[in-house]
């Protein structure tokens, strides 16, 4: 596969072969500490969970695509306020209802809209790791030779 940022691991368990553990007694280490520090680790665990999943990256898109939705609803409640306000009453400054209703409604708008990216940055990113769409256990009927499907 021609990732760059591979994590071995999970690729053995992606192809998909059958895999049988193989139990042994691990002997005590004989000389000095791990060099594989809690930091190691931690980048190795987050290295499993972007290399074959986009799950993250589709919650922040559906989080910030609701809550962007749901801010520029309250502009649009906000507006009806404001006039309401403006309308009957004198008690709020001037200048408040415009800069209020535009803020909710733009963030509303960009969260929506960030959204969307990330989904597209998701597909692009499934993309651009250039992993084979299925895996050939046997071929049946072919010659022997490993000669590819261009000839060379």
């Amino acid at each position: 596969m021609p990732e760059r940022d591979r994590f071995v691991r999970g690729m053995a368990a992606w192809t998909g072969f059958r895999q049988e553990p193989v139990l042994y007694d691990r002997q005590a280490r004989l000389a000095g500490e791990t060099s594989y520090t809690m930091k190691k680790m931690v980048s190795l665990a987050v290295s499993a969970i972007f290399s074959f999943s986009i799950v993250l990256l589709r919650v922040a898109t559906w989080v910030g695509t609701w809550v962007g939705l749901t801010a520029s609803g309250l502009s649009v409640a906000a507006v009806i306020y404001a006039l309401v306000v403006r309308l009957f009453t004198e008690e709020w400054g001037r200048g408040w209802a415009l800069l209020l209703i535009g803020v909710m409604f733009l963030g509303g708008v960009q969260l929506t809209v960030l959204g969307i990216f990330r989904e597209y940055l998701g597909r692009i990113y499934r993309e651009v790791k250039g992993r084979p769409l299925y895996l050939v256990r046997e071929r049946l009927g072919f010659p022997a030779d490993n000669t590819t499907m261009s000839g060379k």
